[in-house]
């Protein structure tokens, strides 16, 4: 082919005539037409597609990711019906290449969980005694939510029944911006230092050489750090193993700032008691459903939707006003510790109501994306140091999840104009904010809102810069005895029976003998019992 047209190219230059290879040389501008006004929404496709995603099989036709009709998914292009695969076939090459990009960085911690849609009813005046957040000014007015349970440990893959806390957030699409509660199904953790966070997860996963669960390892950390001892026994207690996400209480953990128009404020917790009353597992029935029906509270929540049993949570406050925080009888800036019905009393504010399971459990669950620092005007943070972590650490882990425009992704999305100066990055999921600048412009304004409220003496703090890790106390074993004489008779034979069976795994006596102790000054039966129990001596 190539020779015939250069001979041919050849024979025309031999008579001096060569031929047109070109339109540069034609003249086309009495045919021309001047081009109409012709524009276009470039989020139809979009629009369309989502309008796809609700028919059903039977009314579509398979295509490409381009849209274009394809007849056969199975088949690939090759030569003759043995030979080799061709390049040429795209569609074979899309479908493999988007299959190895399935899955995404599961969540460090909890990578497993299960959620669902439905709402934050503000049922009571309280809020707005103490706020001015705008979801709290309507007694009766319903704000949509996300909300999701997962276990912290665990990768994206183990049984969502193991004795582990539970994951407990919600996305409120409050009508002033996106309000994030990242709780857990305790009211304390295990850490009060943030920089102990990273090591922690650390034990509480797999040894690095055996890549499994190493019990020697998960101990020596709780019994090295004592102010883990409240959280420790809550969770060797059956409330570590909750009967799927339906029947177990929220807590915030930390202390944040409520703040009035005023400037006023108080320091606050919140908590969601939930309405289906609470259910534990035992450890034999947790370790039964491990093995058989290893994704129980998953299909528990799914199912109780579907039929139309909604669950629900009614939320609390307890709120101390700064005076009365300084003479608290526990630092309220401490993740490990509780504040009392009877020190504080809980204020009801509203209730939260699960209405809606979803539709692809990837786009609305697994891309969901939760971050404390996601608050609403009239809500603060306090100088809680782990909170202040979190602050960075949970958006953080989202842009590294998901990508820079997290919050761009549907079930992210808030339900309040965004206009800001931040755009491009990895997979911009709308329309990038259009073609207003992309900095603050004198020519271009964009408006500044009024500043809420006065914050210029919201905290006054003195001093310079230190390094400070936290000091174990009595105070630290005060929650341990409450919580120890609140169970009941079968819940402390089931709390010992628990620890003995998981401390009794490990095999340094070490650990065993220090973990003790620190039962023992709980309570002294409670650490000969379980020194009895994995066959120690107490010292």
């Amino acid at each position: 082919m190539i020779l015939s047209f250069y001979l041919s190219l050849t024979a025309f230059a031999a008579f001096g005539q060569l031929p047109v290879l070109s339109a540069d040389a034609l003249d086309v501008s009495k045919t021309a037409k001047r081009a109409t006004d012709f524009a276009f929404d470039l989020f139809n496709g979009p629009t369309l597609q989502d309008k796809t995603s609700t028919k059903s099989p039977s009314e579509l036709y398979y295509t490409t990711g381009g849209g274009v009709p394809y007849p056969q998914p199975f088949e690939a292009q090759r030569v003759a019906e043995t030979g080799p695969l061709l390049l040429q076939d795209f569609h074979l090459i899309e479908s493999l290449a988007h299959f190895h990009r399935e899955r995404i960085p599961e969540r460090v911690v909890h990578a497993k969980g299960a959620g669902a849609h439905g709402y934050f009813e503000t049922t009571t005046d309280v809020g707005k005694n103490y706020s001015m957040a705008d979801v709290f000014q309507r007694v009766g007015e319903k704000t949509p939510i996300t909300m999701r349970f997962s276990t912290v440990g665990g990768e994206e893959g183990s049984a969502d029944v193991v004795r582990d806390p539970r994951g407990f957030s919600i996305k409120l699409r409050t009508k002033k911006g996106i309000w994030d509660w990242v709780w857990n199904n305790t009211p304390v953790f295990f850490i009060r230092d943030p920089a102990k966070f990273p090591n922690f997860i650390h034990t509480q996963k797999c040894n690095p050489q055996t890549h499994l669960k190493d019990k020697d390892m998960f101990w020596d950390y709780l019994s090295s750090n004592p102010e883990s001892l409240y959280q420790v026994m809550r969770l060797f207690s059956d409330l570590g193993t909750p009967y799927g996400f339906r029947h177990m209480n929220g807590w915030s953990g930390h202390t944040y700032r409520f703040v009035k128009e005023d400037g006023s404020w108080h320091y606050v917790k919140l908590h969601a008691v939930t309405d289906q009353g609470i259910k534990n597992h035992t450890i034999a029935e947790a370790n039964i459903l491990a093995g058989t029906n290893p994704d129980f509270g998953t299909q528990d929540l799914f199912e109780a939707i579907e039929a139309k049993n909604y669950p629900s949570w009614t939320v609390y406050i307890q709120a101390l006003s700064p005076k009365a925080a300084e003479t608290f009888k526990y630092n309220v800036l401490d993740l490990t510790k509780d504040w009392s019905y009877e020190d504080v009393p809980p204020q009801e504010i509203g209730r939260l109501h699960l209405t809606q399971n979803p539709k692809n459990y990837f786009a609305e669950i697994e891309q969901v994306a939760f971050a404390p620092g996601h608050m609403v005007e009239g809500v603060e943070p306090s100088e809680d140091p782990v909170l202040q972590s979190r602050l960075f650490a949970y958006p953080d882990a989202q842009r590294y999840r998901l990508g820079v425009n997290y919050q761009t992704i549907p079930v992210n999305c808030p339900y309040a104009p965004v206009a800001n100066f931040q755009r491009d990055g990895r997979a911009v999921h709308d329309d990038n904010q259009g073609s207003r600048p992309n900095y603050p412009s004198s020519l271009e304004k964009l408006n500044l809102p009024k500043r809420p409220y006065n914050d210029a003496n919201h905290t006054i703090w003195i001093g310079g810069a230190v390094r400070y890790l936290s000091t174990v106390s009595d105070i630290d074993f005060a929650w341990p005895k409450i919580f120890w004489h609140n169970l009941t008779k079968q819940d402390q034979d089931n709390f010992v029976g628990n620890v003995v069976g998981h401390l009794g795994m490990a095999t340094s006596d070490v650990v065993k003998k220090r973990q003790t102790a620190l039962f023992a000054k709980v309570d002294h039966t409670l650490g000969e019992r379980i020194a009895h129990g994995i066959n120690i001596t107490l010292s």
